[in-house]
């Protein structure tokens, strides 16, 4: 299930849109927003913080701790509820639109009476909003590219939500007498960005005290179905959990029909079929005399179709199957693989954690190497100067090699300009270990401009790292637009690594944009882009995308030992 932090970050979050639809205070929704952010972010549990404590959270003072106490008790906030009850359903419904704010919701339906997103996407096709101030051609784009960002995701839910909830469901079931085995299949095995609902199996020789035990937990709201073979609940969050018992001696042919995809499956059946073998959920059976062959073990079943086991997030039938019946499948890059974290925050820009706290922390999860990468003076709300970057690499430089032997880059976030150019002049930027280089800003410049300012930042020889490449945000923002074969091309001639960032609400680049990079020769980052401790432990998420995209630690630049990174950070310069 989610933490309490994440479920309050959540609550903050609308209540800073509410405030700004209903007062248009943007300095209180603001300081919601701060707070939302680094209670999300705070390494504890805040359900076990009184008062002084949570105030004692970087951004939360006495009126905001009061409503995370009360919604800690109660399980709502009074001030939430009244500001949503004065705002109609439709706005709200309005909001989830990514690319329109909750100001122009609340005017569309006040002017225009639109209070749903149906009735939005008609009234633009009717070209209805055209004498609507602020709502222009460009406007509307924007707002019908939000709609069909909407539409895909559905109702799916975010990558990190989804472990959370199938996490504890499987460690519950896992302690009922008589589990032999438990664990989550289906997308979420695959590490999909997105999870349409969680399929969760047991092993074990009876079904009904796992069937009852599910329906009993805390976080059940609605029972859909319960049988023998399937129950089906939606919990509080509203997410679908499918359970499944299996017979001890099928495990591992249920693991693998249950985990996917249906395209790998068809494959896999089909290559049974060939050989007189018919493979389903209970095992892989001799067609003539029935008698099963394999179903204990995936490896089992893999095995006697004459392939080796491929692990969950390539089976998307992407070549696979054939990769490994010539035995040219990748050995993936894996979370032990990687070395070191190269792109992350601290509170001298918008992390929440000191300098000395996430190199701590980072050491603890047994990096050889660390790079500290704050952001760079032009996104200005960050107010970075010379001089505080200066003093941060002399500490940074006092700490190197004190924490498990563990070395420290001194990096920073770069923003790409619309003309590709980057902060400080070459001799400032000549003295970091590595530089980051991001868009944060005029993601609407057409193909052309955006490629051009791409490849320019790429060309720059004290660009390391091209940053969340395409910028976007799972179901919120849409990437930027550009010939990104041009772009993946040149990161490969210039010695640009390609970031997979693995917020999960980024993962960027995505996996089918990381198997066309591949293909050009480009290399590539691992990176959390840690804004806060917690935030480190989301590398599974990247590496996942990582695998999906076919990346073995050859592929990957911070799985390599320092001295051969070092080599490429230098990028051909000279000295």
């Amino acid at each position: 299930m989610a933490r309490p932090n994440d479920e309050v970050e959540t609550l903050l979050k609308e209540y800073a849109d509410l405030i700004a639809i209903t007062a248009g205070d943007a300095f209180k929704a603001r300081a919601y927003e701060k707070a939302a952010r680094a209670i999300g972010g705070y390494p504890d549990d805040i359900s076990r913080l009184d008062a002084d404590g949570l105030r004692g959270i970087p951004n939360v003072g006495r009126s905001i701790a009061e409503k995370v106490l009360e919604y800690l008790h109660t399980g709502s906030v009074s001030a939430v509820e009244e500001r949503r009850a004065r705002i109609p359903a439709g706005v709200r419904e309005l909001i989830a639109i990514p690319t329109l704010g909750p100001k122009k919701a609340l005017r569309l339906y006040e002017d225009l009476h639109i209070g749903s997103v149906n009735e939005l996407a008609a009234a633009i096709e009717a070209d209805a909003l055209r004498d609507l101030k602020g709502f222009g051609a460009k406007t509307q784009e924007n707002i019908l590219h939000g709609i069909a960002l909407l539409q895909q995701t559905g109702g799916r839910i975010p990558l990190h939500l989804a472990v959370d909830t199938a996490e504890q469901i499987v460690a519950e079931l896992s302690g009922v007498t008589g589990c032999k085995r438990c664990t989550y299949a289906g997308s979420l095995r695959r590490v999909r960005e997105t999870i349409g609902d969680i399929d969760v199996l047991v092993a074990a020789k009876r079904s009904a005290p796992f069937m009852e035990a599910l329906c009993a937990l805390p976080s059940t709201a609605e029972v859909i179905a319960q049988g023998t073979k399937k129950t089906s609940i939606r919990t509080t969050k509203g997410v679908q959990v499918d359970l499944r018992v299996l017979p001890p001696e099928s495990w591992g042919a249920g693991l693998q029909y249950f985990t996917g995809s249906k395209a790998h499956n068809i494959r896999t059946r089909t290559l049974a079929v060939r050989q007189g073998l018919k493979l389903s959920e209970y095992g892989l059976f001799d067609v003539d005399s029935g008698q099963s062959l394999a179903s204990r073990a995936e490896e089992d079943v893999y095995a006697r179709l004459g392939l080796p086991w491929i692990l969950p997030t390539l089976r998307e039938d992407r070549g696979e199957i054939e990769a490994a019946l010539r035995g040219e499948l990748p050995e993936v890059v894996t979370e032990r693989s990687i070395r070191g974290d190269l792109h992350t925050h601290t509170d001298l820009t918008d992390g929440l954690a000191s300098l000395e706290t996430m190199v701590a922390a980072a050491a603890e999860r047994g990096y050889a190497y660390y790079a500290v990468t704050d952001h760079a003076p032009r996104l200005y709300m960050q107010r970075m100067t010379d001089e505080k970057m200066l003093a941060q690499r002399e500490r940074l430089r006092e700490l190197d090699g004190t924490r498990h032997r563990m070395r420290l880059l001194h990096g920073t976030e770069l923003n790409i300009g619309p003309e590709g150019d980057v902060d400080w002049p070459d001799e400032f930027l000549a003295g970091f270990d590595l530089c980051v280089a991001s868009l944060h800003s005029h993601f609407d410049l057409d193909r052309k401009a955006m490629t051009r300012r791409l490849v320019r930042a790429c060309e720059n020889p004290y660009v390391n790292v091209l940053g969340h490449p395409t910028t976007r945000l799972i179901g919120k923002r849409p990437g930027v637009d550009a010939d990104w074969d041009e772009v993946f091309a040149v990161c490969a001639r210039t010695g640009t690594a390609l970031e997979v960032n693995a917020q999960p609400d980024r993962l960027d680049l995505c996996d089918e944009d990381v198997l066309r990079a591949r293909e050009h020769g480009a290399k590539f980052a691992v990176n959390t882009d840690a804004h806060s401790v917690p935030h480190l432990a989301q590398l599974r998420f990247g590496v996942g995308t990582a695998q999906r995209g076919w990346l073995t630690p050859e592929d990957v630049i911070n799985t390599w030992p320092l001295r051969r990174l070092r080599g490429f950070l230098a990028k051909g310069r000279s000295g």
